[in-house]
């Protein structure tokens, strides 16, 4: 009997400029979310694989850093170039990977574009500043250098676009840079090494080491390693943060969220809802500036609940590679069992589930899970405590904007929020009130634009700096401040009292 079934592809590093395989002996299955088949097996990277990396990252940065700003700008806006023209073939990596629908997967890779465009202009943002005659006849001026090397270790919902929050800064700034992708959708990051070469950039500047804890645990502890970016779940964010600033490293550390959606009574309901739908679900929810929950103020509850309700049936769930499919399956079996248990938990704990979406049949054995709509949800409930990260969407009723903004301030997480309202006093008076890093007024997912900064406070964030724009220069670069003078010799003399300013 001929065996048909096809064999898993091996996904393997990107040392020197060139695939390469592992070396463990260890891997790690790579599914197709729409069918449940293993579709990859990517290798595992051991310590000392990950030694040998760092090595030859370390030797690749100390060329790097002298190359002119001009020749690094330059790579990037020929990378910027291939990355457009080929954001087709690495959306279908990311539906394939991932899951999530190919015009989803296209709007990922147009944010991950902004942080190109940003790094574009690294000529400008590395001036340094400069104070002639600030002692007779003494200059000081600072300028900004680059760590050497530094690390990112990236989240599976976001295969394309973090990896582009981190790296686009990190290259430009002069940094070597060593990637550790998710390793349950690795290919995309082995898709933008290759293009990054073909811009131009040297071998050994970036490298794509694929791993689980052995690997990270490497990477934070190895003494080459100056800083790491990390986006993740808190928990992780938190060990992260902790053991690498304990073995003497720069960290930013972004957590998870729990990110909540004010309505205030005099809000349109209409796009207050469309909005709901789009932000709740979007991405099968696997994003960490969903929104997962819905406060309705006064009696505005009614209204919303039954307009969310009545949008729902018409979204499109099947596999990310149909057309008209607008929401695809989640990354996992397990993930998806985990989501879908806190729709029973909602429901036994006194919830009114409005939408089931356990009740939504599939074909095949994907990782598929209908859209659910949780109403009369209390803050005591696991649904409201916990991050979903999943199709869920709960509705916690409140008297009052007051009582909403208490539950905003009172979570653990502060990455997102948002209010609804045609009130531009109350929305002025929320944006200065609310204890979160990124805020919408009528905007449901307030992601910054590129030359802004994302990050979140409390427990979405470890760390001093948020991710990109201005904080991700920032984080890449040290500043050094020169002060020099170039005296009449005949002037010198000895002075052992302390410098003054004269």
């Amino acid at each position: 009997m001929t065996n048909t079934m096809t064999k898993p592809a091996a996904i393997s590093h990107w040392l020197n400029g060139q695939v390469t395989p592992g070396t463990s002996g260890r891997s790690s299955p790579v599914y197709n979310p729409a069918t449940g088949e293993v579709q990859g097996l990517v290798d595992l990277a051991s310590r000392a694989e990950v030694n040998a990396a760092v090595d030859a990252a370390s030797a690749a940065a100390r060329a790097w850093r002298q190359v002119p700003l001009s020749r690094r700008a330059e790579i990037m806006f020929r990378f910027r170039a291939l990355l457009d023209a080929r954001r087709d073939d690495l959306a279908r990596i990311l539906t394939r990977e991932h899951g999530k629908v190919h015009a989803d997967a296209l709007g990922e890779i147009a944010r991950g574009l902004e942080n190109v465009d940003f790094a574009c202009g690294i000529s400008t943002l590395l001036k340094g500043g400069y104070s002639e005659g600030a002692s007779t006849g003494v200059d000081v001026y600072s300028i900004q250098q680059p760590l050497g090397v530094v690390v990112g270790i990236t989240p599976f919902n976001f295969p394309a676009m973090v990896p582009l929050w981190m790296l686009a800064n990190a290259l430009a700034c002069g940094n070597a840079f060593i990637l550790k992708p998710s390793e349950k959708d690795p290919s995309a990051s082995l898709f933008l090494a290759a293009l990054l070469q073909e811009a131009g950039l040297p071998d050994g500047v970036l490298t794509v080491l694929h791993g689980d804890r052995e690997a990270v645990d490497a990477l934070l502890e190895h003494p080459d390693v100056a800083a790491v970016s990390f986006v993740g779940s808190t928990p992780v964010a938190r060990t992260i943060y902790e053991k690498g600033t304990a073995h003497g490293k720069r960290v930013q550390a972004l957590g998870g969220a729990k990110n909540h959606m004010l309505v205030l009574p005099d809000a349109d309901v209409s796009m207050a809802a469309d909005a709901a739908v789009s932000a709740a679900y979007g991405s099968a929810g696997e994003r960490c500036m969903a929104i997962s929950v819905v406060l309705a103020v006064g009696d505005v509850g009614d209204a919303l609940v039954d307009a969310i309700a009545q949008r729902l049936p018409a979204l499109k769930v099947g596999p990310g590679d149909q057309p008209g499919n607008e929401m695809g399956p989640l990354i996992t079996r397990e993930h998806r069992d985990r989501v879908a248990g806190y729709v029973a938990s909602a429901q036994a704990q006194g919830a009114a589930v409005v939408v089931d979406g356990r009740s939504q049949t599939f074909d095949g054995n994907g990782f598929f899970l209908g859209v659910s709509l949780l109403d009369q949800v209390t803050p005591d409930m696991d649904a409201y405590r916990d991050e979903i990260f999943g199709p869920v969407l709960c509705v916690v009723r409140v008297p009052t904007y007051e009582e909403g903004l208490k539950l905003i301030n009172g979570n653990e997480f502060g990455n997102g929020t948002a209010i609804f309202t045609r009130d531009g006093g109350a929305a002025r008076q929320f944006q200065f009130d609310c204890q979160v890093g990124m805020v919408g007024v009528n905007v449901p997912i307030p992601v910054p634009v590129a030359y802004y900064s994302f990050g979140g406070w409390k427990a979405s964030l470890f760390g001093d700096t948020h991710m990109y724009g201005p904080d991700g220069v920032r984080f890449y670069t040290r500043t050094k401040v020169i002060t020099s003078r170039w005296p009449d010799p005949a002037s010198s003399r000895i002075d052992l009292g302390f410098p003054q300013n004269r």
